[in-house]
Parts: structure tokens; sequence; C-alpha cells
């Protein structure tokens, strides 16, 4: 058989082991196309240079272009149905897309259809100076969250308690939205957009009403119109605070509150139009009320989970791309796996800021990944690096590292993590402390 050619956006080492073990890998083919560099390790988007780039590259390939991947959030997940287009390779349409990554039309498409499982939300532009006033006309009341109309992980999402939140807020927000707002206007340039949304461009912002609970992640795929969640993963926060803790599958909520997650995710997912590709929907369930909330829409897998999801069903769940793509059903196994459960962990700090003077040697790394089998640690920081210039932290702490490990229970699991970390030597210089934040969103 012809090996087919698959280009994957900003494909990296790391990525590139995985694809290479999935089901038929042997029959294709793996390219990166723009350096991942420019892509994970940048708050620098030059989107429209970037996808002329990708298009001759692609032209100038001597052979044929068969699928073209991306597992990445901002500035990938936007750009692959507009360079598919250009190949006529397989991708749900930029409209689509858009109605999952553009939050304010992404709530607006949601409200006609599962209105009782979202929150009150209204648009606001940050450099409006009467922007508080109106967003307290639209109803909402503190406390309240704000973040970017389109952002990239964590980045620049905030609790709002009084005005003065707010005042700081909108500062971080006025310095730092354009990063990604010019970037993608160009990418909404590209699409039919209804005039409500089209006057809510990459520069404005979300509020929206304060939802929490048992927050977990539906990863599931559409194919020839039929959704099919395949997997569900708990989002486990660290006590009191916004930041995660780790991620944990399988999900361990009520088999009820589960069964009502999928139901709305099939409900959802059609009435965007959005076909023959793979995504996730991150949840809440309030255990109090006995409500569950929808808090956002991502057109692609999680790379986080992949791991996970090999740990335990068998196989990444990149094979759910790789096979929509290429137009096939996709085929994933389910608790075929080495272990029951799996988590990935972020072990953190709570500064504002502070200067890395040490980390784990290599030596320390792989003898605690030896003594946990199936442990995999990856360092987020180096000596010398000033925690405030790391890309892709949330607004209240830095993640150090990511540790990926498997157990036969959830208990060994966090009772090895545990273990594990304190045994994780950081050392650190001019640390500024910072008061945490008691609640979640």
């Amino acid at each position: 058989m012809e090996q087919r050619n698959i280009f994957v956006v900003g494909l990296n080492t790391f990525n590139r082991e995985r694809l290479e073990q999935l089901r038929g890998a042997r029959n294709y083919r793996f390219h990166g196309v723009i350096a991942p560099e420019e892509v994970y390790e940048t708050d620098f988007f030059p989107i429209e240079d970037m996808l002329n780039r990708a298009e001759a590259q692609l032209r100038s390939f001597d052979g044929s272009v068969d699928a073209i991947a991306g597992y990445m959030d901002f500035p990938v997940s936007t750009m692959l149905p507009l360079l598919c287009e250009r190949f006529g390779t397989r991708s749900t349409s930029l409209e689509s897309l858009l109605k999952c990554e553009h939050k304010y039309w992404s709530r607006l498409a949601q409200r006609e259809v599962i209105g009782n499982y979202i929150p009150r939300f209204t648009a606001f532009d940050p450099f409006d100076d009467r922007a508080l006033s109106h967003i307290g006309e639209e109803g909402l009341c503190y406390p309240f969250f704000v973040k970017p109309i389109k952002s990239s992980g964590s980045r620049l999402g905030f609790r709002i308690d009084k005005p003065e939140d707010f005042t700081a807020a909108v500062k971080r927000l006025r310095d730092n939205i354009g990063l990604i707002s010019g970037p993608f206007n160009y990418v909404l340039d590209q699409a039919n957009l209804p005039r409500a949304v089209r006057d809510v461009d990459g520069g404005h912002c979300m509020a929206e009403e304060i939802i929490g609970g048992w927050q977990c992640t539906v990863e599931g795929y559409v194919y020839q119109g039929k959704v099919v969640p395949y997997g569900i993963v708990d989002s486990i926060r660290y006590p009191r605070v916004l930041s995660f803790f780790c991620y944990r599958y399988p999900s361990r909520l009520p088999a009820s509150i589960q069964d009502k997650m999928r139901e709305l995710t099939a409900t959802i997912m059609p009435h965007i139009g959005y076909d023959n590709a793979a995504f996730n929907i991150e949840y809440f369930w309030d255990e109090v009320q006995n409500c569950i909330w929808l808090l956002e829409i991502n057109a692609r897998i999680s790379q986080s989970h992949c791991d996970l999801f090999e740990k335990v069903d068998g196989i990444s769940n990149q094979q759910v791309t790789v096979d929509l793509v290429l137009g096939k059903l996709p085929d994933m196994p389910s608790r075929h796996g080495e272990f029951a459960v799996a988590g990935k962990f972020f072990y953190r700090v709570f500064f504002v800021d502070a200067v890395v003077t040490r980390v784990p040697s290599e030596a320390e790394i792989a003898a605690l990944q030896e003594e946990y089998p199936g442990t995999l640690i990856a360092l987020q920081v180096e000596v010398g690096v000033q925690l405030s210039t790391v890309l892709e932290q949330d607004s209240y702490s830095f993640a150090l590292a990511y540790i990926w490990m498997g157990a036969d229970s959830d208990e060994t699991l966090e009772d090895n993590y545990r273990r594990l970390a304190d045994r994780l030597h950081f050392e650190f210089a001019d640390i500024v402390e910072q008061e945490k934040r008691f609640t979640q969103h």
C-alpha cells in the first residue's frame, strides 16, 4: 500500500513519536508544517504569513497532500479550515469552527438550543471606559468572570469581585489582548459572519456569570453528521484556587450526569454545523444545585489527554484526528490500556513572580520515572527563567512541570504523585508572593 502523506501544523518530536505509534501508522508519512516553536514558544502569531508559507511548502511537496491536521489551540486550530480549503482536504467549515472559538458567537449559538445550561453573558469592549456600567446594565452582578473573545489556554481570564478587580483586569487586557485579536480578526475576515458577531471582533471580551462545581471535559468527534463522545476526563483544581491540579481519566462523575453531558454534546455540535472533526467540550456539574453548565467548546482534541487515553484505553486520542482527516470512521479502543486510571498533574507555584535558580536534574527525573513505571515528567522552566516570561500560564500561578502517571486506582495515583512531587526540587530567587484567589470559574 502506498503511504499517505499527513501534514501536521506545528509538529514537534513529542507528537511525532506518538503519531508513529497509532494504528495504521506504518501506512502514513507525517510531515511538519510551520516550525513548532512558531506555535508553541511564542505569543506572536503572523497568521496570514504563516498560512502563505504553509501553502507554499505544501505546493512544493513532491507527492500527494492527503490530509492536513493539528492538535493545538490558536493559531493552529483556526488555520486548519483555511489551509484545508486551499488543498481540498477534510476539515469542518470555518464558520462551524468559529462557533466554537469565538466565545460570544459560541454562546449565542448555545443559547438557541441549550439555553438552560449556559451562564448569563455579555460582550464588552475593554477600551470602553463605560464597560463596567454596560455589564451592569446587562444584569450581571458581582462576582463575574471576564476573558477575551478569543484567547489561548487560561491566559487573561479574571474573576471580578469588586470594581478594583475589573480595573486591574482591564489594564492587563488592554496591554495584552492585541497579541491574539489582530491575527484572530484576520481569520474572522475570511468567514461569513452575522452582523451581531461581526461587530464583536477579537478585541472584545466576555463577561459571564460565575459558574463552578465539578469540572470535566467530554472528548468526542463528529463523523458524517453523527456525534460520538468517547471519553470524559475530570479536571481537578487546587483547593480554593483557580489553577488546575490534575486531569484524571476516566471520570468519576455519576453515570446520569455523564449521560446528560453526552446528550447536550449531541445537541449542540450538529446545531453549529460541526462535522468530520474532533472536539472537546468543558462542563461543570454543580452538585449542590444539581445543574450542568457548558463552559466552552474547543475545536480539537486535548493534547493534555493523549497520554491518559493511551494509558487507560490503549491508544492516544490522536487516533481520532488522524482517522478523521483521512475520511475514516475513528477506531478508538476502550479500556485496553495498561492502567485503570491515569492523570496529568500540574506542579505549580503561586507567586506573582520569581527567578528559577534550580530545576530537577536529568538524572533525578530519570530515577523518578523509573521508580514509577509509565510516568513522564516534562519540565516547563529552566534555570535563569523569570516566571512572568513563561508562556501559556493562567493568571494566578505558574506550572513548573507536567507529570503524567498511571495507576490501578484513584487513591494510588494521587498518593504516587504526592510522593513524587515531594522529590521534585526547584529553587527560586527574588520571589514575589501573591494572595491566592479562593473561588473558581
